[in-house]
């Protein structure tokens, strides 16, 4: 498998005796293997040649895969459950949009009010966003409604008071 090619080194420090003047250095390294392992040239040769030259595509070639894709596929075909995240419910975006007309806020002034970006309180009004509990209590504080619960879209009973 290994070639041993010898390679011959010029020394300039002791020319007094012909055995001193050479080293003798020794280089391993690997013969190719048979036809698989081909430099670019010589791939592009042999096509200039007409020859018939075969190209394989490793799966996974490089990467560090321990189990096969097919496990991962075969297992989210199995599965029947929708994966989508549970959004707002439509009931609790027209109580935002009432309460805050009541009280004459933009969504701007409102968001702002809460400390949240505009964009945050129009899914919350179109029903497009994620339920998020702190911010859902900064709006029932800002807009003195209740949007949790059964009692949606009801005023908040006064502080201290149940």
């Amino acid at each position: 498998d290994e070639e041993c090619v010898s390679v011959c080194v010029s020394s300039q420090q002791s020319k007094a005796k012909m055995s001193d003047d050479w080293d003798s250095v020794t280089v391993l390294r690997k013969r190719p293997q048979g036809q698989a392992t081909r430099s670019a040239a010589a791939v592009t040769a042999a096509r200039r040649q007409g020859e018939e030259v075969a190209t394989e595509k490793k799966f996974a070639a490089g990467a560090n895969r321990q189990h096969l894709a097919a496990k991962d596929t075969a297992k989210l075909d199995r599965e029947t459950e929708e994966l989508h995240h549970e959004t707002i419910s439509m009931d609790v975006g027209r109580a935002i949009m009432t309460a805050r007309n009541n009280i004459k806020l933009t969504q701007k002034d409102l968001a702002t009010k809460i400390n949240e970006k505009p964009a945050v309180i129009q899914e919350y009004e179109t029903g497009r966003a994620i339920p998020n509990q702190q911010i859902l209590s900064k709006l029932e504080r800002a807009l003195g409604v209740k949007l949790r619960g059964k009692e949606i879209g009801q005023p908040l009973p006064a502080r201290g008071a149940k």
